[in-house]
């Protein structure tokens, strides 16, 4: 389906003095002006015209039936003269419209209309479906809607490495390697049918806005007696191109590529048009008779939640985690995940996988991407997303800020996003994106850095939800947040961690005379009893102010993801303040943070919290699985007490997820 947009002016203007020659595209209706050189003195007119040309004249009855049985129409400029024809030509001007004008008196005044009838569409997948479906219906393409009934092409940014070998992504070439590299683009054919002296004095050209043709690439395919070769028409520095075209009927197939993603600035938007030029007069410039558009909306990146379901677990081989590693591989092989480890020489003692990446998706009707978006972190680990993950049918999407410092908010821990939620009328069937922000604005306060800000809100599918992290040490909202799947209510729920929870519990393990147990016990670390830790008033002051932090973002939370108290669990978790290297108090978490932890679909990897031991089991660990396991979710306590939590980071910092791209289609939603 294409559209069929008459270009400004297009009109055809008859007068009777001299017969006019004009060019009519099928599938348009074409205004046609007999009022404006209308002999002075009469007062009506009729039409005839040959087989293939339909007349219609509007906003009037007939004044009366003349003669030959036709309408005779008056001389009004209010009506509306369209014509429309039928077929293609076989030859320039073999079809005719003769409009007689009358006086009051004395006979009848003709001016005869000469029309030659081609086809011109570009044909783009605009239905969605996957499929290319030419048609001639008369519909307006040049709007890209949104729904489930909307209707408008669709791009991807062509952002993997389909050979291997290559030094750069696809898109940042301009040649076509293969065939797979063609699966990631967006067909789209033109089809003409004219005379077949026709182009000799017309001219159809190819184009884009200047404005976006660093946003898209455009290849003509060739086809040969042996090979098919792809020829670059638009890009970068080319917005327009003349083809070559024969007269007859032809068509042509251009493959069309992504160069960018939705950004600040760029809505995703590009239109791609088919001009028709007039050439005949060689001392004047073309005249333009018509023009047809396919509008594209580039694929927005899309995050994966915790509840879908995981297909790939990446990890970090560092000095001496082999424990570590040998549970993350086994929680994988339960969850029938793919481990995927980075070995020591390559992470340069990075561990954080967390951190240095997030694995999304892209999607247009006939493909599905993964896309890594590389963190500008720049750490150890800062080549591992290029080299390692980049790659045939993998793409790869960065943003590096220009101005201002890179800070820990800018690390990917701090970019989580949630399941798929109604708040009130709206729904976010792909979830909202939740990033740590400051509480307000100062020479001291970190915040995520605005080029992934812009880049993240851009994408329009997964609203953005700011939250309050820079209280924290490393200040990611995955030290207080998780979200596991859960049979009832909205499919999932919250965790925040808990200090009031932990308090809670503790008290309770006093006043049943366990004051005494122990937390740390089993590692080189000082030793806190209960009893000890529930009389600490500085202990307590600071987990009142952590308190109050979580309770912030759980209110927020509440109201942006439409969640009641029953999505929510609180898991115990208790927080010390600390100096950080900016002399600035920050909290961290006094054990290993329980919430932050690995979710591969009902296998939970959650760092050991060390906790007070009671009748021979962890205290802690017994919470959690009385709150997690009545939803069908199966705990596995992993230890990451000292590769990971004194270094400030637990399991999920650790580790990394490729899951399932969601099922529906994020052209289906309305943003």
């Amino acid at each position: 389906m294409s559209s069929r947009t008459m270009a400004l002016g297009a009109m055809i203007r008859v007068a009777p003095e001299k017969p006019t020659h004009a060019v009519c595209v099928l599938g348009t209706k074409t205004q046609l002006d007999v009022f404006s050189s209308a002999p002075k003195d009469c007062t009506s007119f009729s039409t005839s015209a040959s087989p293939g040309v339909v007349v219609r004249v509007t906003n009037s009855p007939p004044a009366k039936k003349n003669s030959t049985g036709s309408s005779k129409w008056p001389l009004d400029p209010e009506l509306e003269v369209t014509l429309k024809m039928n077929a293609a030509s076989r030859s320039t001007s073999d079809q005719k419209v003769q409009i007689s004008y009358f006086r009051p008196k004395g006979s009848p005044v003709q001016a005869l209309l000469y029309l030659t009838g081609i086809e011109i569409s570009l044909h783009a997948d605009v239905t969605r479906t996957g499929k290319l479906k030419p048609t001639r219906t008369l519909k307006d393409q040049t709007t890209w809607t949104w729904g489930p009934r909307g209707q408008g092409a669709i791009l991807l940014v062509n952002c993997d490495k389909d050979t291997p070998k290559a030094s750069t992504m696809d898109c940042e070439d301009d040649v076509v390697l293969n065939h797979k590299d063609l699966q990631d683009m967006s067909l789209v054919t033109l089809s003409t049918q004219t005379p077949k002296d026709f182009f000799a004095k017309h001219q159809l050209v190819l184009h884009v806005a200047k404005s976006e043709m660093d946003k898209v690439r455009v290849f003509h395919a060739k086809r040969g007696s042996l090979i098919s070769k792809y020829e670059l028409v638009l890009g970068p520095e080319q917005p327009s191109h003349s083809l070559k075209l024969p007269g007859g009927r032809h068509k042509a197939d251009f493959y069309v590529e992504g160069l960018a993603f939705p950004d600040a600035g760029f809505p995703g938007l590009i239109s791609l048009t088919a001009s028709l030029l007039d050439t005949s007069n060689l001392e004047l410039p073309e005249v333009l008779l018509f023009q047809d558009s396919v509008v594209f909306r580039v694929a927005p990146w899309i995050m994966t939640p915790n509840t879908q379901p995981p297909q790939e677990v990446y990890v970090c081989r560092i000095f001496e985690n082999d424990d570590f590693l040998k549970s993350v591989s086994a929680l994988a092989k339960k969850a029938k995940c793919k481990l995927i480890v980075c070995p020591e020489e390559e992470n340069n003692d990075d561990q954080w996988m967390q951190d240095e990446m997030e694995i999304g998706y892209i999607q247009a009707p006939s493909k599905t991407l993964p896309v890594v978006f590389d963190s500008p972190r720049n750490r150890g680990l800062k080549e591992f997303p290029i080299q390692r993950v980049l790659g045939p049918d993998f793409g790869y999407v960065t943003r590096r800020p220009q101005t201002g410092m890179v800070t820990g908010l800018d690390s990917f821990g701090n970019l989580e996003v949630s399941p798929p939620v109604i708040v009130g009328e709206k729904k976010y069937p792909l979830g909202r994106i939740l990033i740590g922000d400051s509480s307000y604005p100062s020479t001291q306060s970190r915040e995520m850095h605005q080029v992934l800000q812009d880049f993240l809100g851009a994408q329009q599918v997964q609203a953005p939800v700011k939250l309050y992290s820079d209280w924290l040490f490393v200040g990611h909202v995955d030290e207080f947040l998780s979200f596991v799947p859960a049979p009832d209510r909205k499919g999932f729920r919250l965790l925040l961690a808990s200090p009031r929870s932990c308090y809670k519990l503790f008290q309770q393990q006093q006043q049943e005379g366990h004051g005494e147990a122990l937390l740390f016990e089993g590692i080189k670390r000082k030793k806190q009893k209960i009893k000890d830790i529930l009389s600490n008033k500085t202990l307590q002051k600071e987990n009142s102010y952590v308190e109050s932090c979580i309770d912030w973002n759980r209110e927020v939370l509440k109201r942006e993801l439409g969640l009641e108290e029953g999505d929510i669990i609180d898991l115990p978790q208790l927080f010390r303040i600390k100096e950080n290297s900016r002399k600035l108090l920050k909290a961290e978490a006094l054990f290993p943070n329980m919430v932050n932890m690995l979710v591969l679909g009902k296998h939970l990897g959650i760092p050991k919290p060390f906790g007070p031991i009671i009748h021979g089991r962890c205290c802690l660990e017994e919470e959690v699985r009385s709150l997690l396991e009545p939803l069908g979710l199966h705990c596995t306590f992993i230890d990451d007490f000292y590769d990971y939590h004194m270094l400030h980071g637990e399991v999920h910092c650790g580790t990394n997820v490729r899951r399932k791209p969601f099922s529906f289609k994020w052209w289906h939603m309305v943003p």
